[in-house]
């Protein structure tokens, strides 16, 4: 989904990449216009505090772990990926 939206993704020493400013802001956008109407589902192997590594801006990135989790559910698998 992100790497469909955005072209300026690039493989950081992480083994991930990186979400531009631009990208995560159509993220938050397209979380806050499906707040309360329609259901979001996110898997991922890094914990919210390490989210900064793919949404490089820290406003923006706890912006959207708040619009995610906010009246949410969270599963715990605990297990490695």
């Amino acid at each position: 989904m992100f790497r469909s939206r955005c072209e300026g993704g690039r493989s950081p020493p992480h083994n991930g990449w990186e979400l531009d400013r631009h990208g995560a802001e159509l993220l938050f956008q397209v979380l806050t216009e499906r707040e309360e109407k329609n259901s979001v589902a996110i898997a991922s192997n890094e914990s919210f505090g390490g989210w900064t590594k793919t949404l490089t801006d820290p406003r923006l990135c706890a912006a959207i772990v708040d619009r995610l989790t906010f009246n949410g559910t969270i599963i715990e698998t605990g297990t490695d990926s």
